[in-house]
């Protein structure tokens, strides 16, 4: 077979379901600390952080003990300490040889690389690492590894765990008892698997919502994410006068230090310009309450403050946090951050240890560089003897009160192996109050919920019948994408709730995504549950608030809805306030369920009247943010500026409470429709609604399947991720040559693009071969119509072109229009082929307009 792809036959074959970034630095004359440095032109003071210290008395006897430790370790025994490798890409000869204080696994990896790892899956790897972290056989000394994990909305990388609302949903709950709970059952379900350490409490302040980690945000309130942070930390480490890290406890992380929720416009990673008074009043609060709750661990931010990342600045690390702050903990990187830092890489960074960075957090296989230019720059004197000293004392520190080198071994503690924990029935009660008391109803029209369950009831939406969208990012892989329902085992689907609260009152439900009834009957009300599609990080950030703007689906199934006067039900899922007045007029009720996780029921304890016809919980929720009035309302705390928001903080009706939104809101998006703006296919990730499959030409035609993990096979082609400027931003394509394998986008449902060929555009990918190419590469695209509706374009030479550099090549699309796709019907706009043995990498994505005449490759319009 050759490497032309038949276009139809893969359509009908697509099964889908549900080095561095560098900093501008800062040169200008210190301000009154030797570590301080300009901002706005004034000289940072110290004076406005509090002076703080730590919560915990003081131990002679354990700090002894880190000192006689400490006094019998070699540089290279110490710096292993510093060093935090990831799962992915060390082994437990490795760990032995080098005894590693610490290491880690990502969002979306697993022991093995095995996406549905049991619990004793997990519990083997650690048992495995403890040991040979302890094996003094090569290096004479034994101390303790442990293992971090990223356990954000519960334990939320192994299957079948407790899923919690993301934070944003806990805000609009303001709770913190409730809080509490949720972070002690996080403890327990994470000490099942044998993890002494999670990566949370995140108490960044969202100021602007087109941030991709807004749904991170308890809410624009400091006050709400002070208070927040203590109770998490308290629920994850237990109260310092109480059980503090017990063996019922885990070591808490508050992150991320400091400022990431204020960069401008709302780039992930982005410059935080905001003042130090507000540094301090909007954004260091979280870190006064979860500091003042005796947080063990803090982790760095990816951002910058006026120009200065983070991971390098030693005012913010050093003299604000260790000293000011008195936080005597350990101070860890974020992924490869200090590969941020001007001057630094990967594999050498001693600005960032200079400046307070504990432990490098280097999830690739820089760590062995790192390593051993770490301990050259110590003997050169670029790092002093005493800064690894200290750094080396903290984590000792840490390890000596996490009590881990008293503790069993992971394998041999109370909790683990206690597989009936993750999941349980007492969790998951947790977990559905959360749900409840996380919805805010933001309009009711005629008192229409909570419903009476005895009525037929059309359940539609696509994020009906579907735990892992209303679930969102961060949920057993990285960006939450790649789930179905049979991932969750012992979750429910809202739908589900619905079903059987419905049922318990009498009432008929019939679940259809598209919104069709079957039966001659029509639906006394449609409930359609709709809204984003999971993302992490800065895979989510997005040019302005609007929500589907150019692609109005959700919009349109309402307004059908409505026009057949079927009484309209929205549940809107979504991980930040989103403009969506058009979709507001189309509700009679707009309920705002955020991303409530795996217990999917607890929408249905609000929303359905019991069957005696009681309101069985009522709604309690309130917006943690306000809700925009425009789509380029973004910046929180709009009751500030001259622009009233839609709605307040503090918003929420309650059952009987008559709706204040007017039925007919502004549609205005304020955007020139004659100005086309890009469309993004893929970033990082898959834009909604287009999904990652991998596909190959075997014996009997073409099929494809949805990748569903960070790296994934068939005969022809395997896909894994890439860490390019940013965590897993590209993805390489290795052909075997073994037939034809290629990536490509796909959707259920075809997407009309023809504005894109009236604008002139051209498909824009970001390209890179580490070797000349040896065969034949395909660009291709699918459409759905009655014939077979398929194209592809050469493009081998454009690759060869950039000389095994990264860099953009561009098809116009006349090419494949005139090879007959059917722009009004797109079902895969993106198709990158091969049948010879090579390899490939793609990053960006994009329908550029106005770009067709400059393309690399160029066709005359049909």
């Amino acid at each position: 077979m050759s490497s032309r792809i038949h276009g139809t036959a893969v359509m009908v074959a697509l099964l889908l379901s549900g080095c561095s970034q560098t900093e501008s630095g800062n040169d200008a004359p210190p301000g009154n600390s030797p570590n301080g440095y300009l901002v706005d032109g004034q000289a940072t003071d110290i004076n406005l952080w509090p002076k703080m210290g730590s919560p915990l008395q003081q131990d002679d006897a354990l700090e002894q003990q880190v000192e006689n430790l400490l006094a019998t370790m070699t540089l290279e025994q110490k710096v292993a300490q510093m060093i935090q490798p990831e799962i992915r890409d060390i082994t437990p000869e490795e760990m032995r040889e080098y005894g590693f204080g610490s290491y880690l696994n990502g969002g979306g990896s697993f022991p093995d690389g095995n996406k549905h790892a049991t619990a004793q899956d997990w519990i083997d790897l650690a048992e495995a690492m403890y040991q040979a972290s302890i094996d003094d056989s090569l290096d004479g000394i034994a101390i303790p590894t442990m293992w971090g994990t990223d356990a954000v909305h519960g334990h939320n990388n192994v299957i079948g765990a407790t899923l919690f609302p993301h934070n944003i949903g806990l805000g609009a709950a303001r709770n913190p008892d409730l809080i509490r709970d949720i972070a002690a059952v996080t403890a327990r379900e994470v000490m099942v698997t044998g993890i002494d350490w999670v990566f949370a409490p995140t108490v960044a302040v969202a100021m602007d919502e087109r941030w991709g980690r807004t749904y991170e945000s308890y809410s624009e309130d400091p006050a709400l994410v002070r208070d927040y942070s203590a109770a998490i930390v308290e629920g994850l480490q237990g109260a310092v006068d109480d059980d503090f890290l017990s063996d019922q406890r885990v070591i808490a992380t508050v992150k991320h230090f400091v400022g990431d929720g204020g960069t401008e416009g709302g780039d992930d990673q982005g410059d935080s310009l905001v003042s130090e008074q507000e540094l301090i009043e909007v954004h260091g609060q979280g870190y006064v309450g979860g500091l003042g709750a005796g947080a063990q661990t803090v982790m760095a931010s990816f951002n910058s403050w006026h120009g200065k990342k983070n991971h390098g600045n030693a005012y913010l690390m050093t003299d604000v946090l260790k000293a000011r702050m008195g936080f005597d903990g350990l101070v860890v990187g974020d992924w490869n951050g200090h590969g941020q830092v001007a001057g630094c890489s990967n594999e050498s960074c001693p600005q960032a240890v200079n400046a307070g960075l504990d432990i490098y957090m280097v999830p690739t296989d820089a760590w062995k560089p790192l390593y051993h230019n770490t301990i050259a720059q110590v003997q050169s004197g670029e790092i002093a003897q005493e800064r690894i000293d200290d750094a080396v004392r903290r984590i000792l520190r840490v390890k000596f009160r996490a009590g881990l080198f008293d503790k069993p071994s992971p394998a041999q503690r109370p909790l683990s192996g206690k597989t009936e924990l993750i999941g349980s029935a007492e969790h998951r009660a947790v977990a559905r109050q959360a749900v409840r008391e996380s919805l805010v109803l933001i309009k009711n029209n005629d008192d229409l919920l909570p419903l009476d369950g005895s009525q037929k009831v059309l359940v539609a939406g696509d994020g009906a019948d579907n735990i892992g969208k209303q679930s969102g990012g961060w949920t057993i892989t990285w960006q939450g994408t790649g789930n179905q329902n049979s991932d969750f085992p012992g979750g429910t689907s809202i739908y589900q709730g619905i079903a059987e609260a419905v049922a318990a009152a009498g009432g008929e439900t019939q679940l259809s995504v598209q919104g069709e009834w079957q039966g001659d009957d029509r639906p006394d009300v449609a409930l359609v549950v709709f809204g984003e599609e999971p993302y992490a990080e800065g895979n989510g950030d997005v040019a302005n608030l609007e929500y589907q703007r150019g692609q109005k689906r959700d919009l349109a199934l309402l307004k059908r809805l409505q026009a057949e006067g079927i009484p309209v039900i929205s549940v809107f899922l979504t991980g930040r306030p989103l403009w969506v007045n058009p979709e507001l007029n189309a509700s009679d009720a707009f309920v705002v369920a955020w991303l409530p996780g795996s217990e999917g029921a607890g929408v249905a304890d609000v929303l359905v009247r019991d069957p005696q016809g009681q309101v069985r919980h009522d709604f309690t929720g309130t917006l943690p943010f306000s809700w925009p009035n425009a789509v380029d309302d973004n910046v929180a705390m709009r009751q500030q500026a001259d622009n009233a928001p839609l709605l307040p903080v503090g918003f929420g009706l309650k059952a009987g409470q008559a709706s204040t939104l007017a039925n007919n809101l502004s549609e205005d998006n304020g955007q020139d429709p004659s100005q086309l703006a890009s469309l993004v296919l893929f970033e990082q990730s898959a834009k909604s609604p287009w999904q990652m499959a991998l596909g190959q030409w075997g014996e009997n035609g073409p099929s494809t399947a949805p990748i569903r993990s960070s790296q994934q096979s068939n005969a022809a082609v395997t896909i894994s991720t890439q860490d390019r400027d940013v965590q897993e931003d590209t993805r390489l394509l290795a052909f075997t040559g073994e037939g034809t394998g290629w990536a490509m986008l796909g959707t259920n449902f075809a997407e009309d693009l023809r504005a894109h060929i009236e604008a002139g555009s051209a498909l824009t990918v970001e390209l890179h071969a580490a070797a000349p190419l040896t065969g034949p590469v395909q660009l291709g695209m699918v459409c759905e119509s009655g014939a077979e509706c398929w194209a592809q374009v050469e493009i081998q030479p454009a690759i060869d072109a950039l000389s095994q550099q990264w860099g953009t090549v561009s098809v116009d699309l006349a090419c494949f229009a005139q090879q007959g796709i059917d722009f009004g019907n797109v079902t895969s706009p993106f198709l990158l082929a091969s049948g010879t043995e090579q390899q490939v990498s793609f990053g960006k994505v994009a329908l550029v307009p106005q770009q067709a005449q400059s393309a690399d490759v160029r066709c005359e319009t049909p």
